[in-house]
């Protein structure tokens, strides 16, 4: 791995399916140990170091806690890229999906209909679920990472167009503030 192991940071196994509470858990305690405020009498090298830690622990938390970034995470700890910016390939079947999915926000947002909206989110958010159990699957009882990244890839849209969902109902009800 040319990276740090954040699973090993929070002594966690090094898998998808994670416990969220370990996780809350372990950074909790790692942060006690490490955090700058433990070190405002020490020197400055130390107060720099802890202050180093303290960071990487923050970054390994983030990292750990979303299922699209720790997908990522492993996939790449694996050797496999995720390449997102220059692998555009997706199954038709997903793509018909986006288009439709596309349509059908602009068509909402046209019309300020907020039900079509939170249809459109629930539906979004089945998808990602369903995502999220064919990447753990992928990752930890196949340990096919080349699939996990093309999962990743479409999460990673879907994460996205969730945003834009949001942004559309956000508008909706803020009318005055997007026009400002």
């Amino acid at each position: 791995m040319s990276h740090p192991d954040h699973f090993a940071l929070f002594a966690l196994p090094a898998r998808f399916a994670l416990d969220e509470a370990a996780l809350e858990s372990a950074h909790k305690a790692v942060q006690s140990q490490v955090h700058p405020d433990r070190f405002a009498s020490g020197t400055a090298a130390e107060r720099r170091v802890a202050m180093q830690w303290a960071a990487r622990a923050n970054e390994a938390y983030r990292t750990l806690k979303s299922p699209l970034a720790r997908a990522a995470y492993l996939c790449e700890s694996a050797g496999v890229k995720i390449d997102a910016e220059r692998n555009t390939a997706m199954p038709g079947s997903f793509l018909a999906q986006q288009m439709e999915w596309r349509e059908a926000l602009e068509d909402a947002s046209r019309k300020g209909d907020a039900a079509r909206l939170v249809a459109l989110a629930d539906e979004t958010a089945v998808e990602r679920n369903r995502m999220v159990i064919e990447i753990a699957s992928a990752i930890d009882q196949r340990s096919d990472y080349a699939a996990a990244a093309r999962l990743v890839r479409q999460l990673m849209f879907i994460e996205k167009f969730g945003e834009e969902i949001r942004t559309a109902e956000e508008l909706l009800s803020h009318p005055r503030e997007a026009s400002a």
